[in-house]
């Protein structure tokens, strides 16, 4: 691709000095794509040494390495199993230059078989599903793959953001920010569907903050955060993240892929989520069969305990309770936990996304406040059943907003922030708002 820029994407300083860190940043200053300006046939030479030194190392018999997470988040091993490395640059690794940290440019599949085809848009413009998209991400977020512009993963995508996003929606190519608007559509933020995109590309200095994360649907009622599948340092992840980024918010784009199929997470093919079928279909009087529809999508999601019996398809009290606890559950508070399902309830329970209903608290749901177990408890490195009994009280509540799974019995800084929330809404502040429940905020709490 010749006249393509040199840029970095977004990828969070570190100074770890372990020998894989800094092996990984003084040979990325020897992997660097093609530059602007030069002779073509010196860099398509240099780029052919690259490929053919990365393919000597960890190819072998036509074959590539299976897939193997990294040893240890944010340490990236001197060539990790199921990744290619940017070949040696026979450097010291302590003396050498300073490193840059350039995205991956366009091109094939690493490994794929010379003239495949071109690694434009029409390479391999396959259909594919929002749950084949998703299905697809998740598995590099449970291999924990290193994020690494100058590397392949076994299945020849790129480890940075860019390739993340190849891999996930199947293009048989690694692509770059600046290219994967080609595949794509551009949509609005109320038309995000699980396995869009939002990307941010910065044409003008793509060097300053490029990067691209995989929308996997709404994080809450206000949709002001979302769930983000993204590669970034120092492996893949998901979390809940603010709309549209951390920085540079305005400046991410929606997109859609243009090959995706309508199927929705949590369904068995396309369309086969029920619509939402409006807000007149539920509350007191309603009749129908999307009332039985929720009331057994809510016993699913542990809401067995409110229903004595059914559900079924006339409006009760029951569904009321399971939808209110449920809401509770993902955080939402004041009239996005009315209990009444909106849009994005509805669509949470039809696509399995957010948290469950917790389980009830035994000294809570027999009219008991639990003894308060000792400020020792909830404390960084703590470990205990008070703690998640703490967690799934402020669920229960309407504070858990800040946990990114649900509570458990090790002590978080998600717990503190917690616990600050609901502190701070008993109108205190100061030391009396620090996150750490003492025996009054242990009682408003079970009381």
């Amino acid at each position: 691709m010749e006249g393509a820029p040199v840029f970095e994407e977004f990828e969070p300083e570190s100074d770890c000095d372990c020998p894989g860190c800094i092996q990984r940043r003084r040979a990325m200053t020897h992997a660097l794509p093609v530059r602007q300006g030069g002779h073509p046939a010196a860099h398509g030479a240099r780029r052919a040494l690259v490929v053919a030194a990365a393919a000597g190392t960890v190819l072998g018999g036509g074959q590539v390495l299976p897939v193997a997470a990294a040893p240890h988040a944010g340490h990236h091993p001197v060539g990790p199993p199921g990744t290619v490395p940017a070949p040696p640059t026979g450097e010291d690794p302590e003396t050498g230059p300073a490193p840059g940290t350039p995205q991956g440019d366009t091109g094939p599949l690493y490994g794929a078989p010379s003239g495949s085809g071109s690694p434009g848009p029409a390479a391999s413009a396959a259909p594919i599903t929002r749950t084949e998209i998703l299905t697809r991400a998740k598995k590099w977020v449970a291999a924990k793959v290193p994020y690494d512009m100058g590397a392949y993963w076994s299945d020849g995508y790129r480890q940075d953001c860019s390739g993340y996003v190849s891999m996930a929606w199947n293009l048989g190519s690694n692509q770059w920010t600046g290219s994967l608007s080609s595949f794509a559509v551009r949509i609005t933020k109320s038309q995000l569907q699980p396995g869009d995109i939002l990307l941010f590309h910065n044409p003008a200095n793509p060097e300053k903050g490029s990067h691209v994360t995989i929308f996997g649907g709404w994080a809450n009622a206000a949709q002001t955060q979302y769930v983000a599948y993204e590669q970034t340092r120092p492996h893949t992840r998901v979390k809940t993240t603010p709309y549209a980024y951390w920085s540079n918010g305005s400046r991410y784009l929606p997109y859609r892929y243009k090959e995706v199929e309508s199927g929705t997470p949590g369904g068995s093919g396309p369309g086969t989520a029920t619509p939402y079928p409006g807000a007149g279909s539920f509350g007191p009087g309603a009749d129908n069969k999307y009332v039985t529809q929720l009331g057994k999508a809510l016993v699913g999601r542990g809401g067995a305990r409110f229903y004595k019996a059914g559900p079924g398809p006339l409006w009760t009290g029951a569904d009321r309770a399971a939808t209110q606890a449920f809401q509770r559950a993902q955080g939402w508070t004041g009239s996005e936990a009315d209990g009444l399902p909106g849009p994005v309830t509805w669509s949470y329970l039809m696509t399995g996304k957010g948290r469950d209903i917790p389980r009830a608290e035994s000294g809570a749901t027999q009219g008991r406040v639990p003894a308060y177990p000792g400020r020792g408890v909830f404390r960084p490195g703590g470990s205990s059943p008070s703690i998640e009994q703490l967690g799934r009280r402020l669920v229960k509540k309407g504070f858990g907003k800040h946990y990114e799974r649900g509570p458990g019995p090790r002590w978080s800084e998600n717990d503190r922030r917690n616990v600050e929330a609901f502190q701070r809404a008993q109108g205190w502040r100061g030391a009396a708002a620090d996150g750490y429940p003492g025996p009054e905020t242990w009682r408003r709490l079970f009381a």
